[in-house]
Order: C-alpha cells, then structure tokens, then sequence
C-alpha cells in the first residue's frame, strides 16, 4: 500500500497548514524549513510553481501519490461536469477519506489502515481497499467483530464533525454515502482550479 511515510512536519510548515492535523512545530515555527525559510526571496513564485504546489498540497492532504492522483484527474476530466469540483468529489468518495470524515479514525491514515486490515465493511461486503470509490446510497460500517477495537471506539468518542453527504450512527456504527458532496460543502483549502491548469499544460 503507497504512502507518505516522510516527515509530516516539513511539510505543513511548508504549506503553513495543519495538513496531517494539529502540529506543535507548525505553531513554533510557522515559516518555511530550510536555511531560507524567513527569505523574502522564497516569496516570488513562478505561475507553474502555484499550481504545483496547490497539487502537492491536494496530494498529502489526501494522502494520495503521483500515479493515483493523476489517473483520478483523468476520470475528473472525461466526466461530466466541472473538473475541478469533480476531482474533489471523487476523492472525497474515496472509501478511506469517508471513514475519516465519519470519525470512525482520527486521521487518513488511520482510516487507510482500518481499511487494509479488513475493520470496514461497504454494503456488507468487507472492502480492503483504500481508495475504492463510494457511490451515493453505499452502506458503510464497521465490521461487527471489530465494533470493539479500542482505537475507533476513542475515534467515534471525540469526533464531532457531520458532513451533508454523509450520514452516521455512532451506535451502531453504520452510516451512509448520500451523495457526491457540493464544493462548498468540503471544507479542505483547495484552490482546484489550479489543479486543473497544472495538468492541462
């Protein structure tokens, strides 16, 4: 399973965003790493700069490398509809992202790793595959024999957050895929635009 298995802090300093969640070396040091991390020089950037950063930033985000994240935009652009608001929406139906937002894990990668050890169940079929795409009126649950597992009972106790496109019941640890979310709706700051402008050079 490819993954981002680098320092998580470089990089949110890099983007001077809590990419993989709350960070104390983001909130010491909120400029870039490096020796000319306060340079003003490292402020000028080229336009092509922008728009691969705003990629970058899409990529660890999500947790997704190069070769997926571009075989995801190439289905985002024969699709119907505004690429850029469709490449999000079909990561945002990525089976991993769905059990973070529902609060079954606390981050992407722990919702990547109770998926790949079999904890997740769509429709009642165990799926293990990460990024295995949602369609509205999916059933996703945990697996009942892993209904016990102290790491999503602690997950489900702290979250909160409910999404429109989603529904959950901390009870009985099922949920639902309503539907593709709307734009405004996802609350990661991504500038898509700039995906599409990268990618369509």
């Amino acid at each position: 399973m490819a993954r981002y298995t680098g320092p998580k802090s470089k990089i949110a300093r890099k983007f001077k965003e809590p990419i993989f969640g709350p960070d104390k070396a983001l909130e010491k040091k909120n400029y870039p790493p490096g020796q000319h991390g306060t340079s003003k020089k490292r402020n000028k950037q080229s336009e092509y700069a922008i728009q691969l950063r705003e990629k970058q930033k899409a990529k660890y985000t999500y947790g997704i490398l190069e070769r997926q994240f571009a075989k995801t935009f190439n289905r985002a652009a024969r699709a119907k509809g505004i690429t850029g608001e469709v490449l999000l929406q079909l990561i945002e139906a990525r089976l991993d992202n769905t059990v973070f937002r529902m609060g079954i894990a606390p981050t992407r990668s722990a919702a990547r790793q109770l998926v790949g050890h079999r904890h997740i169940t769509v429709n009642g079929s165990v799926v293990n595959i990460a990024s295995y795409t949602l369609r509205p009126g999916d059933a996703v649950a945990v697996r009942e024999r892993s209904r016990s597992l102290e790491a999503i009972n602690a997950s489900l106790s702290s979250s909160s957050a409910t999404y429109p496109w989603l529904e959950f019941n901390k009870a009985t640890m099922a949920g639902k895929f309503i539907s593709m979310p709307e734009r405004q709706h996802i609350p990661e700051n991504i500038r898509e635009q700039l995906i599409v402008e990268l990618y369509s050079k």
